[in-house]
């Protein structure tokens, strides 16, 4: 079975993908959660992995250690469940949304770090995170209006779960959105994949202070 290391659940929006992914389609996977920022993060990820991030992808001896390779790697190793789109414009296009989350949207993730848990409206709005956001609508925007939906190419696939926590960022945050884009965000936290990561999440009850300075410990 494969084993999928993860990090915090509230804040881990990398392990998130492939967690969600790995769920939506029924992969079965063992699950291994590792607590960020503590001493034993690092001790725990060196052994799985050069770069000691979550998520880690166990399969027997192999271990893939990025989230969108692990998603490559899942697409090759069920071909039949279809990750990717199966048309392959339509999958170059998907592959060319999710590479531009992997890389981009610096402010959006700095500004708009994921955490699940708050409830945050209008923080950390800036022009810098304003161009983020106005991106990735226009990439969001040109996958639905082609597939007519819900999901960016139709039916709920690796480049959903890719986005799914900047559809859970934009919960928290609640920038201002055209109504089509809350409809897709909307439908994307109500996947049953990401609403049960969603719930564990904010059942965890872990803060990290160094993260969230504006907020006091809960009792």
């Amino acid at each position: 079975m494969f084993i999928l290391h993860i990090g915090n659940k509230n804040y881990s929006s990398w392990s998130m993908r492939s967690w969600v992914a790995m769920t939506a389609f029924g992969i079965p996977f063992e699950e291994r959660q590792h607590w960020l920022d503590t001493p034993e993060f690092a001790a725990q990820l060196s052994p799985l992995s050069p770069v000691a991030k979550v998520p880690v992808l166990e399969d027997g001896d192999l271990r893939i250690w990025d989230s969108l390779a692990i998603g490559e790697y899942l697409a090759e190793r069920f071909p039949e469940l279809a990750l990717w789109p199966r048309d392959v414009a339509e999958r170059a296009l998907a592959r060319s949304l999710c590479a531009s989350m992997h890389s981009g949207f610096g402010a959006l993730r700095e500004h708009m770090a994921m955490n699940i848990e708050a409830d945050l409206p209008g923080r950390g709005w800036n022009p810098a995170v304003q161009r983020d956001i106005d991106q990735i609508l226009r990439m969001w925007q040109g996958a639905l209006q082609t597939s007519g939906g819900p999901f960016l190419f139709g039916a709920f696939g690796l480049v959903d779960a890719f986005y799914a926590p900047v559809c859970m960022r934009f919960v928290t945050y609640r920038p201002t959105l055209p109504d089509w884009a809350w409809r897709y965000v909307q439908d994307v936290a109500a996947h049953p994949a990401v609403a049960k990561w969603a719930e564990e999440a904010r059942a965890e009850h872990v803060f990290l202070p160094a993260d969230e300075p504006y907020r006091s410990k809960p009792e």
